[in-house]
């Protein structure tokens, strides 16, 4: 359960107040100058974690690997382990583009608050503040960072003819796992690459726009991934992100967070989604 914590600023200032009442001597220049509260989203530096946000408070805060679309997959008993964040600041913290806060409306007609489009949670058993005990729960649960390079969803694959696909590429209903920006856009590997190896885009960037390469350098990435999957090639001049030597790409006609269309384009296989139980990309 989360906690209110006390502001020792205002409790500080309250003291000198009712030191003055009290018949002390207190004039202005005794008064200290209050500093400014803290509202809204932090960033906290964590020894193990990094960079990471919590709240106010600094209470650490979480998302959700089935928040694919942008939306609250958690409703029910999981809002009871794993509470909704919200705040009607933005952020206090630099390292923070306010223009990457947002709201979503659950469906109790309350508000969200989310980060790059990812709603944002605590986890109950968290018990102070600085407490991370919610990462990798489940598979499914992540520390909220500024500087995600990559982040895991659970979604349903649903190709460019509307066809629901199961992780097998086989026609079905079925949740898979698969690697996205830290704005929640889908990436992909291209069959005919090799090891760090980009064999698609042309120097002129000319058919960029069909699958345009992710350009990224390493920061920081999901905790039940291994960093050492992950590196930067250049490519003509551009720096594009790698996963287990899978140069990564956008799909052009993936319009929103979490869609997939790109995945029987233009045939089952060709630009399959990436997860940690991918295959290495093939040696040059």
């Amino acid at each position: 359960m989360v906690t209110m914590k006390f502001n020792p600023i205002r409790i500080a200032w309250t003291m000198v107040v009712a030191i003055c009442f009290t018949g002390v001597s207190c004039n202005d220049d005794d008064q200290p100058e209050p500093g400014p509260l803290q509202t809204g989203i932090l960033v906290k530096a964590d020894a193990t974690f990094g960079q990471i946000l919590t709240d106010s408070a600094g209470q650490v805060l979480y998302i959700f690997s089935r928040d694919a679309d942008g939306n609250s997959a958690c409703a029910g008993n999981c809002l009871t382990l794993w509470p909704k964040y919200y705040s009607s600041h933005a952020a206090s913290s630099e390292g923070i583009d306010s223009e990457d806060i947002g709201t979503t409306t659950l469906a109790d007609g309350s508000l969200q608050t989310t980060y790059k489009g990812w709603p944002l949670y605590y986890y109950a058993n968290d018990e102070v503040p600085g407490d991370i005990r919610g990462d990798g729960v489940g598979g499914n649960w992540f520390v909220a960072k500024p500087d995600y390079s990559v982040l895991l969803v659970q979604n349903q694959l649903v190709g460019g003819d509307g066809t629901a696909y199961t992780a097998d590429l086989m026609p079905g209903e079925g949740l898979t796992s698969y690697l996205v920006d830290a704005f929640g856009r889908t990436l992909y590997g291209f069959v005919n690459d090799r090891y760090n190896t980009n064999n698609f885009t042309r120097e002129d960037f000319s058919n960029n726009g069909v699958w345009p390469v992710y350009e990224s350098d390493v920061q920081s990435v999901p905790s039940t991934t291994d960093p050492e999957d992950f590196a930067e090639i250049s490519v003509f001049g551009r720096t594009q992100l790698t996963y287990k030597g899978w140069p990564l790409y956008y799909f052009g006609q993936d319009g929103a967070r979490g869609e997939t269309k790109g995945i029987d384009f233009p045939a089952l296989g060709i630009w399959p989604v990436l997860n940690p139980d991918s295959p290495e990309a093939t040696a040059p």
